[in-house]
């Protein structure tokens, strides 16, 4: 019987980011996918195990040498759209990235729209004075972009928030 698809998304996560590290240069990177996933779970009552284990994998295909066929493989083809959705094009010029993204975000799954606020609020929590700045004009796209979905108003309003504190 294999394994549970949350231990294996953890180890996969664990094993694809593990030479990087947090801004802090000492905190293992997969910690951030672990706090996403548990923000999904115990905040903003997530269950279903594959969303679950897109916030594990949601950085993944961005910024380690994992692509969509990897996941999709080992995870099936709903998770793998999912971390998709969650990822930067980094063929397009850093000009039109960050537009093309939150484009991307605005017509995404709910699943994967709430992986990324679980993303956002982990990384103003961990945020330093000089980079919290910068997380929260994301915070602000996000509250723009999810305005009027009902099934994220609760998580958006963890967000709103922690962006005034």
């Amino acid at each position: 019987m294999s394994k549970p698809i949350l231990e294996r998304a953890t180890g996969f996560a664990t094993y694809r980011h593990r030479h990087q590290f947090r801004r802090d240069g000492v905190t293992p990177y997969v910690e951030h996918p672990k706090a996403v996933m548990a923000i999904l779970r115990d905040e903003f009552a997530v269950r279903d195990p594959e969303v679950l284990a897109a916030g594990l994998l949601h950085d993944t295909i961005e910024d380690t040498a994992t692509d969509y066929d990897a996941i999709a493989e080992e995870f099936g083809s709903r998770v793998a759209s999912l971390v998709a959705a969650l990822t930067k094009d980094k063929r397009l010029p850093e000009s039109r990235r960050d537009r093309e993204y939150f484009a991307q975000l605005s017509r995404a799954p709910l699943a994967a729209k709430i992986c990324k606020v679980a993303d956002t609020l982990h990384n103003l929590r961990d945020s330093d004075t000089a980079l919290r700045p910068k997380a929260r004009r994301k915070g602000l796209k996000l509250l723009r972009i999810f305005k009027g979905v009902p099934a994220l108003a609760g998580p958006l309003g963890l967000l709103r928030e922690e962006m005034r504190r």
